[in-house]
């Protein structure tokens, strides 16, 4: 499912106009990427949590060439569904 056809669900699914549902869907997505960079996490009962963790720099391989390459650090985001979501899988 892409962008389009999730704001198309959620204006079926809550009586909403598809431009309301643009609204919420992007302020829920900005609101989320803003909390993260603040390094919060974000933690929804029965949905999961979003949060941020961070990596490590490590030695990888060029898988090309073989030769040994460094891997900065970095922050990455992190999704661990809630038990809701599982169990409906």
């Amino acid at each position: 499912m892409n962008k389009a056809q999730l704001i198309n669900a959620m204006a079926e699914k809550s009586g909403l106009s598809k431009v309301d549902s643009k609204k919420a869907l992007e302020s829920f997505l900005g609101t989320v990427s803003s909390t993260l960079k603040t390094g919060d996490k974000i933690a929804l009962v029965g949905f999961g949590t979003f949060s941020v963790v961070n990596k490590a720099a490590r030695t990888g391989i060029n898988p090309a060439t073989k030769k040994p390459i460094k891997i900065a650090a970095k922050k990455a985001v992190k999704f661990k569904a809630g038990a809701d979501l599982s169990a409906g899988l």
